[in-house]
């Protein structure tokens, strides 16, 4: 079991491994994501105004932030396919930007981040493929692990 000091995806001989997770108990685990993109106020405006040309800037992005939680283990080679039992994703527009947050639940014997990380981060980049054509200067940042829980069973939900 690892301490938390160790690259749990090496093996002893210092290879890339599958951790083995079938000594584990399915307990319920959440986790929150986020990232921003940014852009210029005139692209926000076509965004709020639903009147760019690829269609509905936030819809498409958030059929897309869902479809990747659940193909995470497709996208990242060593991580385990689990069980997704919800997945969704919300916007803030703000003047400058478009703040992100995905969640993802499961009912697993392993966490869930690399879901809610890869929800966040296609979301972003779907956002940016819809404004390309009218925003060359776009940028994502603060990808960020927001909040992971696992129900203990003693109440805490850590």
């Amino acid at each position: 079991m690892a301490t938390g000091t160790e690259l749990t995806h090496i093996d002893e001989a210092g290879r890339a491994s599958m951790v083995d997770v079938s000594g584990k108990s399915r307990v319920k685990r959440t986790a929150r994501a986020c990232c921003s993109i940014h852009m210029a106020p005139a692209t926000i405006d076509l965004v709020r105004a639903n009147a760019l040309a690829k269609g509905d800037v936030l819809a498409a992005a958030r059929i897309a932030g869902i479809m990747a939680a659940k193909k995470t283990a497709e996208l990242i080679p060593l991580c385990h396919n689990i069980e997704i039992d919800r997945a969704a994703v919300d916007f803030v527009v703000r003047d400058d930007r478009i703040d992100i947050e995905s969640m993802a639940v499961c009912t697993d014997k392993t966490g869930i981040e690399m879901e809610a990380l890869t929800s966040a981060s296609i979301a972003a980049l779907t956002i940016w493929d819809m404004c390309k054509a009218v925003d060359k200067k776009m940028w994502i940042d603060n990808l960020t692990l927001m909040e992971k829980t696992k129900e203990t069973g003693d109440g805490s939900g850590r």
